[in-house]
């Protein structure tokens, strides 16, 4: 699996990717997207995003702030060879934000793997994490704002170890690559690539805890 991240401040709108299974783009890259004015015609940011997957040919995930009605959520697109796949939100929002929180976890089939979303302060809540490698995900693709410190590629290089799955991690300026050997890349590049094999990083794990007593013949 080949995955491109770009760290530009827009989409390329007349030259293809280079030649990849998913690119992966930050925050900055579509901005702020108004729902109504999608629908109505007046904006075509959406429109843009499933054009450049079906001229590069790949997968594209591409964070956004998104706006229904007043309402502000931090969102990332999905697309895949010329066809927006959905929308999906940042479902925890952490004391002092501004925007509201999403439900529900982004999974997408991109360039023939099941890719798994952590969208910006979704990041610190491992349980999500823990579901998107339960459900078989090939990878899960992070999106922030931006790396302010240490504790992200600590928290990615700690996810993709424990639960198996390789994790990219874009960001204004920065991208990221673990994998499930625990080991980690990082580029300033505006654009870069990082390969990985798609197979599962399984372990038998047994485990005895109480509860569920057997029953015998006469208890019932």
């Amino acid at each position: 699996m080949k995955i491109c991240v770009s760290t530009r401040n827009r989409l390329p709108s007349d030259a293809r990717l280079p030649e990849c299974d998913i690119a992966v783009f930050n925050f900055s890259a579509l901005g702020e997207v108004d729902y109504e004015s999608e629908l109505s015609g007046r904006s075509n940011r959406f429109e843009e995003l499933a054009r450049l997957s079906a001229a590069s040919g790949c997968g594209v995930l591409c964070g956004c702030h998104t706006d229904s009605r007043g309402l502000k959520r931090r969102s990332v697109a999905a697309a895949d060879k010329g066809r927006l796949l959905g929308i999906t939100d940042m479902r925890r929002v952490l004391d002092g934000d501004f925007v509201r929180a999403g439900s529900g976890l982004g999974v997408y089939r991109l360039g023939g793997y099941s890719v798994g979303l952590i969208i910006d302060s979704d990041l610190y809540f491992a349980d999500d994490m823990a579901a998107l490698s339960a459900c078989g995900c090939n990878l899960v693709v992070a999106i922030l704002r931006e790396v302010a410190d240490e504790m992200p590629p600590l928290i990615i290089r700690s996810y993709a170890y424990l639960y198996g799955v390789p994790v990219v991690m874009a960001a204004q300026g920065a991208a990221y690559f673990a994998d499930v050997t625990g080991v980690i890349a990082s580029s300033n590049q505006s654009l870069c690539t990082f390969e990985t094999a798609s197979r599962p990083a399984c372990r038998l794990v047994t485990e005895r805890r109480r509860g569920l007593a057997e029953r015998e013949a006469g208890d019932y």
